[in-house]
């Protein structure tokens, strides 16, 4: 039988990683297509012709294994792009037969960490269900194993390729297994192991701590919805509050999504994924912050105490919503737990969340927009993306679009009746419910990956924690 209670994989990518180089590691020499012709130049002449009689062009990727000797082998001849990035060495995993490898390059110490977490991603596979993967013949484990550059820092690595690895675990588990409790179990399991706290408000009691909101958007479902609250940290450090969307299951509620708009629901918690990886690898490196993490977990279900369209719910701040569309749900959790955040006014305020298929439309599944007032955290932001190579693409809270979402009856509509802008009036939606912070930013992300790449399987995805664990780190460190 499955335990509810258990959302890690079987495999671990950090298999994939050897903090030692043996005498004996394979040698491994990375080259672009640009630079080929200058390394054959210092190669002898029996291995240059086997590159040229194979049709080696150092495509990224490629692989051409150099023989020596009565057999033996010489070293491996691996395609890269000119310029190296996370992703580099993603695809060599599972390309290259088993063995130790070791990287003949001269890496700074950004570009070998990036290499060992590209590798070790490479070898990321959601296996829980997969039984062919407690058998000791499985592909699964026969993989090429990667010595980390002496310049690399392991401990970013490991806390990187392991809040990655979570962020994509808890997108993957579908929800029968990931629902509000099981979310909380693993924020719970998150918190005990660096020594932070983890309150759970649920149910009815949702209503006693004034969070109407939350319980009126999962109250319909037989799991009962709850707000997930970590604290980590000293109590006189920034404090830097991460909110993220917890929506395990999103039917569209009375108005039911299509069979294929629900397929891949179980995602819809993305938001809560991403900002519990990120917490994860402010909590590893031990970054001087007060971290606080809240996570609105419901299901979005049909039933008859669901709410319907035309309803008016009131929220923990004070702002009456009028529903004018159920499958607009994810936005009026996130207004009672922005509340929530907004009342201390943090020094930090990012909330994530899988939120309007109108960003995907305008920027696709690999670039998630943000949002922020503030200029210069905008430019912060985008910096550590750039530099991350973490894309996030900043959008405008054009403040005329406002109307968009007035309401008649109620202060504010979480939909509205235009089809036009509908990222951007999301985000003024988030907007009215943060008045107290000064630094706030929301992202509008896909956590999914929808087309297999080198690091980058199809499913559950990691975006912009990188960027914003960079940000956190240089700004409060």
């Amino acid at each position: 039988m499955l335990e509810s209670s258990r959302f890690a994989t079987k495999s671990n990518p950090l298999r994939a990683l050897s903090q030692s180089t043996p005498r004996d590691a394979t040698v491994l020499w990375p080259v672009s297509g640009k630079r080929l012709e200058s390394w054959l130049a210092d190669q002898p002449n029996p291995r240059v012709a086997w590159i040229r009689a194979a049709a080696f062009k150092a495509k990224p990727g490629e692989v051409l294994l150099i023989p020596e000797g009565e057999g033996a082998l010489a070293g491996v001849l691996v395609g890269v792009p000119e310029a190296l990035d996370l992703w580099s060495f993603a695809s060599f995993p599972h390309k290259l037969p088993p063995a130790i490898y070791r990287i003949d390059a001269d890496l700074d110490a950004a570009a070998a960490t990036a290499a060992a977490i590209g590798w070790a991603l490479g070898d990321y596979r959601f296996d829980r269900y997969k039984k062919a993967a407690d058998t000791p013949d499985s592909d699964g484990d026969r993989v090429a194993i990667l010595a980390v550059p002496s310049a690399a820092d392991w401990p970013h690595i490991k806390r990187t390729v392991e809040a990655i690895s979570l962020v994509r675990d808890l997108v993957n588990t579908p929800a029968e297994h990931m629902g509000p409790p099981e979310l909380a179990d693993a924020a719970r399991a998150l918190a005990e192991t660096y020594g932070g706290s983890c309150d759970v408000i649920s149910g009815a009691a949702l209503l006693d701590q004034d969070l109407p909101a939350i319980h009126a958007v999962g109250r319909a479902s037989e799991r009962p919805p709850c707000l997930i609250d970590i604290g980590w940290g000293g109590t006189n450090a920034p404090k830097v509050t991460l909110v993220g969307k917890g929506v395990c299951f999103d039917s569209g509620g009375l108005d039911l999504k299509s069979a294929s708009g629900m397929r891949l629901m179980k995602k819809d918690m993305g938001g809560s994924a991403n900002v519990l990886g990120l917490a994860k690898m402010i909590m590893d490196a031990n970054l001087p912050v007060r971290l606080r993490v809240l996570i609105p977990a419901v299901e979005n279900a049909v039933a008859g105490n669901a709410i319907r369209p035309g309803d008016v719910l009131a929220t923990r701040k004070g702002l009456s919503i009028e529903i004018g569309n159920t499958d607009a749900e994810g936005r009026v959790v996130l207004a009672d737990a922005l509340a929530v955040a907004d009342e201390e006014a943090p020094d930090l305020l990012i909330d994530c969340a899988t939120l309007t298929g109108a960003a995907r439309v305008a920027l696709g599944p690999s670039v998630p927009p943000f949002y922020t007032p503030d200029d210069e955290l905008a430019l912060a932001i985008a910096g550590h993306a750039e530099a991350q190579g973490d894309p996030l693409w900043r959008m405008p809270l054009w403040e005329p679009y406002r109307e968009m979402i007035d309401s008649k009856i109620a202060d504010i509509n979480n939909a509205g009746d235009s089809p036009f802008a509908g990222s951007i009036t999301a985000a003024l939606f988030l907007k009215d419910f943060v008045t107290a912070t000064r630094k706030w930013v929301h992202i509008d992300l896909y956590a999914w990956n929808p087309k297999a790449q080198p690091g980058r399987p199809v499913g559950g995805e990691a975006q912009g924690i990188r960027a914003l664990y960079e940000l956190i780190r240089q700004n409060y460190a």
